[in-house]
């Protein structure tokens, strides 16, 4: 399996390669060259495997056997998912109405991304220890990614990790499971500034090829191809658990509603899609809406502002796995999105090509929710099921609250809830409800934090080039045995 950049300026390289790579060089997002299709048969086969299994069926398709062998790959999977709080590790709990929320978020930091970042952890620790070699990885965060991505890299021997949060933009709990990490190798900045503002100076740092080289710099946001990989396996898990009958021709659809702010689970679902799945998506998002607008009207462009919502995990203008998203409802044509995106960063505004618009609008539905409407959609399930939603979940389940008021028939339905309401609970008092919040989130409260203020009229790019050169100097010390 190759993998090439989105832009078509890029040379193809291997799932290892992609692994550790951030943005291509020429400013793209890593693609695999052609995507498996999957019968029938194999969808029958798939179909009663547990959410570990379908993870380890499906990567085995992407990642190729010389570079980890089926019996490795089971085995990093399964580490991956030895410290989640469920047996299933995603649960689907069904709910009145129809309602159908699969839980993605029984990992340590109770959030999703747990799920793509424990498995993605494996298998850099894996060529890693092959290697020898040390990175640095680089996060911007606007909530879960950065506590995702620390909990699983953290105390590794051969990764550092440098995050940076938007100070005052993410709830206090998502800040504190960052900052209270006193490992050696997390380093966490604060930064003035918004979730957009602080992926500029990640931006421009892996803009710069030589640097990124000679330092092994890699990201673990969304943009790596092994996060967007691993969530395929929710769409086919959410398929699985809500399709009446495998036994019928055509399969019958399921619709799956996804919640999102920089699209990762969004393209994850088109590439489903794409590889044979029945599924029909619907994106939801909050006040935030670039990317309902761009579905709507073909407007891909930035509001004036980002709006703080109670869904602040999707507080994002700039939905970069969009532009996998473009390049695959394109027919992959590198030419149309190099010339789009380049458009979109330089003015902040372009208007999609009509074929373009209307492939995107075939494959993808949307809404956006309002502060209210998620307020409404928490009490709402909590009154007719006692199941309290995370606002973000709650974004999900209120299109499909619309949906049971219209009394229109539709397929089966199935709602991706991304965290546990037990990191919101400000929006959880919004709601006027009340919150049982577990014991290791309470003890957050009274550990040791450590965080380095990015203020504004600093210089971001060059704090953050000076922090990576020190780590790669520390480890360059500490692997030839050298005095400090």
């Amino acid at each position: 399996m190759w993998y090439v950049s989105t832009r078509g300026m890029a040379p193809r390289i291997d799932f290892k390669e992609a692994l550790f790579s951030g943005y291509a060089p020429d400013g793209g997002l890593y693609m695999p060259e052609e995507l498996p299709q999957l019968g029938r048969e194999t969808l029958h086969e798939w179909s009663t495997l547990s959410y570990p299994s379908l993870v380890k069926e499906l990567c085995s398709l992407f990642i190729g056997p010389e570079l980890i062998p089926r019996d490795d790959l089971n085995d990093l999977i399964d580490r991956a998912f030895s410290r989640f709080r469920h047996r299933e590790v995603v649960h689907l709990s069904r709910l009145r109405n129809g309602l159908n929320v699969l839980e993605l978020w029984h990992g340590v930091t109770y959030a999703f991304k747990d799920l793509s970042l424990c498995c993605t952890a494996q298998f850099l620790q894996y060529f890693l220890e092959k290697r020898k070699r040390h990175i640095t990885v680089v996060v911007g965060t606007s909530g879960d990614t950065g506590s995702a991505a620390i909990e699983s890299v953290q105390g590794a021997k051969n990764v550092d990790i440098i995050v940076l949060l938007p100070k005052g933009h993410c709830t206090k709990i998502q800040e504190l499971q960052m900052t209270t990490v006193l490992r050696e190798n997390v380093h966490v900045f604060g930064v003035e500034g918004n979730s957009d503002e602080l992926d500029e100076p990640i931006k421009t740092v892996f803009a710069d090829v030589a640097f990124v080289k000679k330092h092994n710099l890699m990201s673990l946001n969304s943009i790596n191809w092994s996060r967007v990989l691993v969530q395929i396996a929710h769409h086919f898990f959410a398929y699985f658990r809500c399709a009446p009958s495998l036994d019928m021709h055509p399969l019958s659809p399921v619709e799956v509603v996804v919640p999102t702010g920089a699209a990762g689970n969004l393209a994850a679902g088109c590439i489903a899609q794409k590889m044979g799945l029945p599924i029909h998506l619907v994106v939801a998002v909050n006040s935030n809406d670039i990317i309902h607008r761009t579905i709507q009207w073909g407007d891909f462009s930035l509001s004036k502002a980002v709006k703080p919502t109670l869904a602040s995990a999707m507080d994002i203008q700039v939905p970069y796995n969009m532009e996998r998203i473009f390049w695959l409802l394109s027919g992959s044509d590198s030419q149309v999105i190099r010339a789009l995106m380049e458009q979109f960063e330089s003015t902040k505004s372009v208007s999609l090509p009509k074929e373009l618009h209307s492939k995107l609008s075939e494959a993808v539905t949307s809404q956006s929710v309002s502060d209210e409407a998620i307020t409404q959609t928490m009490g709402r399930c909590w009154q007719e099921n006692q199941y309290l939603l995370c606002p973000h979940s709650a974004v999900a389940v209120s299109c499909h609250y619309q949906q049971v008021d219209r009394q229109q028939p539709s397929p089966p339905r199935c709602c991706l809830a991304p965290a546990s309401a037990a990191k919101f609970p400000e929006a959880v008092r919004a709601a006027r409800l009340t919150l049982d919040t577990p014991a290791e989130i309470l003890a957050l409260e009274h550990k040791e934090a450590r965080c380095t203020p990015m203020r504004k009229g600093d210089d971001w790019t060059r704090m953050l080039r000076d922090t990576i050169e020190d780590l790669s100097q520390q480890w360059q010390r500490c692997f030839l045995n050298l005095p400090a």
